[in-house]
């Protein structure tokens, strides 16, 4: 039986001191770690917001949320404030949980630079559950130093690494990366309550539509720590490249228009009945499916397909580009998200000749591997992607994204810019084309309700326009839009 928020807890307390960090590298009280034990190398020199946070962290006593931009530094953040904790308090063990499985190879890529020997426990028990009993018997014994264990989200719900957490010892730092899915009530569930050293990471710890997750993940991890670092910031200080933003405008087919208004006039009635009641319109039991069919809906606009194929045609040197298609996270979903997927690859690879290949959760992990390297490489030309490329997943030689599909949760908005955004060698600058679909016209009703949906999402889309260093053109673009709905203020 996991224990839960609620249950009564006698944390273990560390007295912790605001580390003395130096412009640039790491503490100025550094011992030589022995192997496997956490070392700033050389090669990392933290930026100021990096040492604000490590420092606001130590200052809310080992507790807290980093709520940093993609593509801002949050592992190598997360990975000094393991090293200044053995310093400080000899740190036994490194716990990261990440949500999916690519994410912990790329963990252990990072972690090896910092002098650790991460175990990768996750898929078959086998594979780590011994190595990580003998680790921790020797961690008690005193024959080793120092464990460090990456995990994924799914891994850490089983029995396998349950029936291990409770021989963790008092100094232990728990990482949540992407931290957002361990809002889940039974992924929070899971989450070591003896542990009291703990680090959320996230661009967008908020969960879309799940007050009460959000809070449980706060309740658990700690507040976001001030300041926060936006997209603006990541750009100002040189953690994020320039951009240009392309919006490109999309009109629904007369079937989809027909269906679009039918679904628009379900949730108008599902939101008055849901204020009659008690006002609470995110956890209205009828409202989330409607949006999500209406974002299907939106994310497979058939003149999607017309648009990407006016693009590319004169766009046959492209190079590190990544089109981006609808999410295929549920059954219903994924059928149409695949026919969406397969379509724009034989319009890129057998209509336009481009070199490309797709990349989705079905994509093995060691074919995944050799994708990227063939993507960074410029053998391939393009990557078809769904979903997966979204959270953490590093692959900063993207140049130019095409977002066929975004829903309507913020979370997905912010992650697919931010992961174009990242620096690489030669990268000055990147470029987004986002297909946005205008909707169809609707009565006086359908309009109000409308206008009150798209607010919020077109006030994201103006956002980053602006920040785009062809924030006119780019706003121009969005006018038809905000006229459409009488949203000339955003």
């Amino acid at each position: 039986m996991y224990l839960t928020r609620n249950s009564v807890q006698q944390l273990p307390t560390f007295r912790l001191h605001l580390p003395l960090l130096r412009e640039g590298k790491g503490s100025y009280h550094v011992q030589q770690p022995f192997p496997g034990c956490p070392k700033i190398p050389s090669s990392v020199i933290l930026r100021p917001y990096q040492r604000q946070a490590i420092h606001n962290w130590f200052a809310n006593n080992g507790r807290g949320t980093l709520k940093m931009a993609t593509g801002s530094g949050k592992t190598i953040t997360a990975l000094a404030i393991a090293c200044e904790l053995y310093q400080q308090i000899n740190l036994q063990v490194l716990l990261v949980v990440c949500p999916y499985r690519h994410l912990v190879t790329q963990w252990a890529r990072e972690c090896e630079k910092f002098n650790l020997q991460p175990i990768l426990a996750f898929e078959n028990l086998r594979n780590w559950q011994s190595q990580l009993s003998s680790q921790i018997y020797n961690l008690r014994s005193g024959a080793q130093k120092f464990v460090t264990v990456i995990t994924t989200n799914s891994t850490l719900v089983g029995d396998g690494l349950q029936s291990q957490l409770k021989y963790f010892p008092d100094k232990t730092l728990i990482i949540g990366d992407e931290a957002h899915n361990l809002g889940a009530p039974k992924l929070e569930e899971s989450l070591p309550r003896r542990v009291g050293l703990r680090l959320a990471l996230s661009a967008t710890p908020e969960r879309y539509f799940d007050d009460d997750g959000t809070q449980s993940l706060f309740d658990y991890f700690g507040p976001v720590l001030q300041p926060e670092f936006r997209l603006r910031d990541a750009i100002a200080q040189g953690a994020l490249v320039h951009y240009l933003y392309h919006p490109v405008l999309v009109e629904l087919t007369e079937a989809e228009s027909i269906a679009y208004l039918k679904l628009t006039k379900r949730i108008g009635r599902a939101l008055l009945y849901q204020e009659r009641e008690n006002g609470d319109l995110e956890n209205h039991e009828d409202l989330k499916p409607l949006l999500m069919q209406r974002a299907r809906l939106i994310g497979t606009a058939q003149n999607k397909l017309t648009a990407l194929r006016e693009l590319m045609t004169t766009r046959h040197q492209t190079t590190h580009t990544l089109f981006y298609c609808s999410d295929g996270s549920q059954e219903e979903r994924q059928r149409s998200s695949s026919r969406q997927l397969q379509a724009v690859a034989k319009i890129l690879g057998v209509e336009l000749g481009l070199r490309i290949s797709t990349y989705t959760a079905q994509t093995p992990l060691n074919q995944r591997e050799i994708l990227r390297r063939q993507f960074e490489s410029g053998e391939l030309q393009g990557l078809v992607a769904i979903r997966c490329l979204d959270e953490g997943v590093d692959i900063p030689a993207i140049q130019t994204a095409v977002i066929l599909a975004s829903s309507g949760n913020p979370r997905q908005f912010i992650q697919r810019r931010g992961r174009v955004l990242r620096p690489h060698p030669g990268k000055e600058r990147a470029t987004i084309f986002d297909m946005i679909v205008l909707p169809p016209d609707l009565d006086r009703n359908a309009l109000e309700i409308e206008r009150n949906l798209l607010k919020k999402e077109l006030r994201r889309f103006v956002e980053f326009a602006d920040l785009a260093d062809n924030a006119g053109e780019a706003r121009i673009k969005l006018l038809d839009l905000q006229k459409r709905y009488g949203l000339l203020d955003i």
